[in-house]
């Protein structure tokens, strides 16, 4: 079968670490360090996928923490008009919040019957990594990633069925 035609409930992962919106951030990217992975699936109390949390969601949010400015001043280092306890509170809110409050809301996702092939045009054209796979009530049933296409091309199963290939070689 070509990768055109698979569906993506063949190739898709179904053990994907998801969050709640109401999980502390922290927390939340302990289990994403400590499985190896750099995102999931954030999910309401019925199970729809209404965001998405990834590692770059804490990069931005940390990106956004702004420090205090050094300036040099004939050799003695000047802090401008900062306090530390500012510091120390958007530390602390940055890594304090709720994954409702930093991930990536609505997510593209796709549905298990739909091809491969969509799924990989989906994550070019929207320049992402990786899809939640929803049932027709937006419902997590599992995890569409790049790797997941490129094991699938790796393995070979987007080569042609010998019936494929004996037609080609029977229309010579």
């Amino acid at each position: 079968m070509q990768l055109r035609d698979m569906p993506v409930s063949d190739v898709m992962t179904t053990e994907v670490v998801s969050f709640a919106l109401d999980e502390n951030v922290q927390a939340a990217m302990q289990q994403l360090v400590d499985r190896g992975i750099d995102a999931g699936p954030v999910l309401d109390a019925e199970g729809r996928v209404v965001g998405l949390l990834s590692t770059g969601d804490l990069i931005v949010g940390e990106a956004r923490v702004h420090f205090p400015t050094i300036v040099n001043f004939f050799g003695v280092n000047v802090t401008l008009p900062f306090h530390e306890k500012e510091l120390d509170d958007t530390m602390a809110k940055a890594l304090g919040a709720s994954v409702g409050e930093v991930m990536t809301a609505h997510p593209r996702t796709i549905g298990p019957i739909d091809t491969v092939e969509d799924a990989a045009t989906m994550m070019h054209d929207f320049n992402v990594s990786r899809l939640p796979v929803v049932d027709d009530d937006g419902r997590l049933v599992g995890l569409i990633a790049r790797g997941d296409i490129v094991r699938a091309v790796v393995v070979g199963i987007d080569e042609p069925s010998p019936d494929e290939i004996q037609q080609v070689d029977g229309a010579e």
